[in-house]
């Protein structure tokens, strides 16, 4: 009976991988796409994006937290404040959007909603807590 135990775990492991590999599937460099999802993306990666240019970074945060400090460029919209319109803030809905929170919750939501609401290029980048890069905002900033 050695190693039976192992099968259960190996059939759940198997049957988790394609709910994980779903949420890859989304918008490619180029903007195309294969089905409805967001592509979750590194900080290297956004910055990368960002120096390309033609993107639009959004913070998903509150005012408060965006006032503290935000990746630099970036616009606030908080997740709470994306309803069943499409913000203002965001007119294009074939704009590439790098979106981002505190630590990766709020940016999947918004992430979500935004998808919901028609954008097609949407790249989660997680948290700020993640980007060691340069920050607007805060302390810092009201000393100069």
């Amino acid at each position: 009976m050695k190693g039976y135990w192992k099968i259960p775990f190996l059939i759940s492991a198997l049957l988790l991988l394609p709910a994980c590999a779903a949420k890859q599937e989304a918008p490619a460099a180029d903007g195309s796409r294969t089905e409805s999802a967001y592509l979750k993306i590194s900080a290297k990666e956004a910055r990368d994006m960002m120096e390309e240019g033609n993107v639009t970074v959004v913070d998903v945060r509150t005012e408060e937290e965006y006032a503290e400090a935000h990746v630099p460029g970036a616009i606030n919209l908080p997740v709470e404040t994306i309803g069943e319109d499409m913000p203002e803030a965001l007119p294009d809905q074939e704009a590439a959007l790098i979106v981002y929170c505190r630590t990766g919750v709020r940016s999947g939501k918004a992430s979500d909603k935004l998808l919901g609401l028609g954008y097609q290029k949407i790249f989660d980048m997680g948290g700020i807590v993640d980007w060691p890069y340069e920050t607007e905002g805060g302390a810092a900033e009201d000393e100069q």
